[in-house]
């Protein structure tokens, strides 16, 4: 990731075609070490290319990628995987709104600023 990092900031300074010696002063510049083998790589794939084509195109590979972990496994055991699950969380949730409640109608103390 610093290689292409570094890469993008070449392009981003006005350097159209950075070379290896351009993005190993870049990684120099904030003491990271040069891999060698990794900027040639990067450079041979991105030969010749615009950046906001390969941006553009890389886009559309990361929106295929399903992206919503959190919500699936929540529903997932809620659909009677584990039939107690479900009725114990609603009923946590149900203790802590009442535990709110009640802390905030002691923070008045029996009395009101405008009385």
């Amino acid at each position: 990731m610093k290689v292409i990092a570094a890469y993008l900031l070449a392009v981003l300074g006005g350097n159209t075609s950075p070379s290896a010696d351009d993005l190993k002063d870049i990684l120099a510049s904030v003491g990271a070490d040069a891999d060698e083998d990794r900027i040639e790589l990067l450079l041979s794939q991105v030969k010749d290319k615009d950046v906001t084509e390969l941006i553009a195109a890389g886009r559309e590979k990361l929106a295929s990628v399903p992206a919503g972990g959190g919500a699936v496994a929540i529903a997932a055991p809620a659909g009677g995987a584990s039939g107690g699950a479900a009725p114990a969380a609603a009923a946590e949730t149900k203790k802590e709104e009442k535990v709110e409640e009640k802390e905030e109608s002691d923070d008045d103390m029996g009395f009101s600023l405008f009385d």
